[in-house]
């Protein structure tokens, strides 16, 4: 039985594969990332002979067209290779889009969409539906990918979301109308798949317009509706006589009949044309078309934004699920991101599951589900649980920043420098922070090691310590530190908290192996979350973005050590 309520580490094509049963998910969400910012001469720009792999970096949307695509394009176009996994009409149309844009970052990108795709649409159960969450920059390609996959009869909507309210690069040179809004394209495996129409309340305008009478003895609002056949006998609307007045109506003469008998329609004044009596309470909202612009986007001042790239607002997620889904449904994000997917899912009392190429992603997660519905273990597929599943994750592609972001996890530290971090670290690779006296802020810088270590990175250590005023140091290492660097250690003393009157070794030095065994580093109690606290569900609060500092304090006696509280902790 397929195991849900759990996240996977790693390439989602790899995971589709090697875990995601056929015909066993019924609704699937997709983001997948690429930056609609970047210039369509850069998109299109020829790349051949260049040796470079299709990869998602961490936190870049940049697609290159290499070997690994190379290879994918010959899976999904060669029948002897895919062995009839793949469409005849996925593989011919992948064929024609190469001979017609070339080898580039654009067609890498759809070539890696469409096995991903191919995937997914046989993960899904007959009465599944697919999300595509996607902007102009390939919508139209990835439509036509979708109809070969799905068939062009399974496409049911494109949504337009407005994502925000206005944009203009013309100060800047651009020749174009405001780009504001991202496409859903909406398609279901089968004719029978889930739907639950979504409404949205009447404002208060269309109530007085459309309801504009109270009865006297219920106080129920009301209005007269027309009940008129729209297009006569072309739409085969019947004719037949209504209280002395002859047309074409909406229902038959036996649905009339009954409604007259219930006093459902009336005759405003003689002679006049029937209509009927309808209660605004029978009336739930008005039903969500294909242009949505009542859902705002994660700006600077919401409530809800962590300061992830690419977040989406939990309200735009949960009108999707709740519309194609029923409790007890499994929801599938393959590109998971900062999960918000998966906080409508749980909020909604649906299954999940969410897959991400980045730890960083995996690790904001996993505090995020904890912080929502105080999940403190939720399960994670792919990371290494032993020493040598470690090493291999440190000598993977891009290991280096996916190891660091990883044993990061395993003492709670925030990264250093945020999502954007590529360059120069210094040594140190995160940081913990905590309260101390009168509720200062304090912090733990961490340096992660994969490699060789020596007593020098641990002087370094030490220096970036006094530098940064930092009261404890920790120091990460795939290898056994040496014996040097354990006196270097010893010689850095010790840090002593004016709260809790205890001593604390300045400079702590962990194995992974030691990590892995629930060993941890001797801290203060009061540390900061590591990343920006998610709202528990249906709690409202001012939150700062992801990787600010710390929440604000506030003092509220004396110091003691309860005395300080994050303003934004419920």
């Amino acid at each position: 039985m397929l195991e849900t309520n759990l996240l996977y580490y790693g390439d989602n094509l790899d995971i589709l594969r090697r875990y995601i049963p056929d015909d066993s998910v019924d609704l699937i969400y997709l983001d997948p990332p690429f930056n609609s910012q970047r210039d369509y001469n850069v998109i299109f720009k020829s790349e051949a002979g260049r040796r470079s792999d299709a990869q998602l970096l961490a936190f870049e949307d940049t697609w290159h067209w290499g070997p690994s695509t190379e290879a994918t394009y010959a899976y999904l176009t060669n029948t002897t290779r895919h062995q009839g996994r793949v469409p005849d009409p996925a593989s011919s149309l992948v064929a024609s889009l190469r001979k017609a844009i070339g080898e580039n970052q654009m067609m890498a990108y759809l070539v890696e969409m469409a096995v991903r795709l191919v995937e997914l649409h046989r993960t899904l159960k007959p009465t599944g539906s697919l999300y595509l969450h996607c902007d102009p920059t390939a919508s139209h390609y990835l439509k036509v990918i979708l109809d070969a996959i799905f068939g062009p009869t399974r496409f049911v909507n494109e949504v337009v979301w407005q994502r925000t309210s206005a944009h203009s690069d013309t100060a800047q040179g651009a020749k174009h109308f405001g780009r504001i809004a991202d496409s859903l394209l909406f398609y279901s495996k089968g004719p029978d798949y889930a739907w639950n129409q979504p409404v949205v309340p009447h404002d208060d305008k269309y109530i007085k317009s459309h309801y504009p009478y109270v009865e006297e003895k219920t106080g129920r609002r009301y209005g007269h509706w027309d009940i008129t056949g729209p297009g006569g006998a072309a739409k085969g609307n019947p004719f037949y006589e209504v209280m002395g007045v002859s047309k074409y109506w909406r229902y038959s003469k036996t649905n009339m009949e009954q409604k007259i008998a219930a006093g459902r329609i009336v005759q405003p004044s003689p002679g006049s044309v029937p209509r009927e009596i309808r209660y605004l309470e029978d009336s739930p909202g008005t039903p969500v078309g294909t242009i949505w612009t009542d859902i705002p986007p994660i700006n600077s001042q919401a409530k809800e934004r962590l300061g992830y790239p690419t977040q989406k607002p939990i309200a735009l997620l949960e009108r999707i699920i709740s519309s194609s889904s029923n409790p007890g449904d499994l929801i599938l994000d393959p590109f998971c991101g900062c999960g918000t997917a998966l906080i409508a899912a749980e909020t909604l009392k649906r299954r999940w599951i969410g897959i991400d190429i980045t730890y960083l992603a995996i690790a904001v997660m996993r505090a995020r589900l904890k912080d929502s519905f105080a999940m403190e273990t939720v399960p994670v597929v792919g990371q290494p649980t032993e020493v040598e599943g470690a090493r291999q994750l440190a000598q993977s592609a891009e290991g280096r920043y996916q190891f660091q972001w990883w044993a990061l996890g395993l003492v709670d530290a925030q990264p250093l420098g945020g999502v954007e971090k590529k360059g120069a670290d210094r040594g140190i690779d995160g940081v913990i922070t905590f309260t101390d006296k009168h509720g200062e802020l304090t912090s733990v810088l961490v340096s992660v090691k994969s490699g060789h270590v020596n007593s020098s990175m641990v002087r370094d250590l030490k220096g970036a310590m006094d530098r940064d005023k930092a009261a404890i140091g920790v120091f990460l290492t795939l290898e056994e530190p040496s014996k040097e660097m354990h006196l270097e250690a010893d010689t850095a003393g010790l840090w002593r908290s004016d709260v809790w009157k205890r001593d604390y070794p300045r400079i702590q030095i962990f194995t992974i192996e030691e990590l892995l065994a629930g060993k941890k580093p001797q801290l203060p109690p009061f540390v900061m979350p590591t990343y920006q606290k998610a709202q528990r569900v249906a709690v409202q609060a001012d939150q700062p973005g992801l990787f600010d500092l710390a929440p604000r304090l506030k003092k509220v006696a004396e110091p003691r050590p309860h005395d300080y509280v994050a303003e934004n902790d419920s």
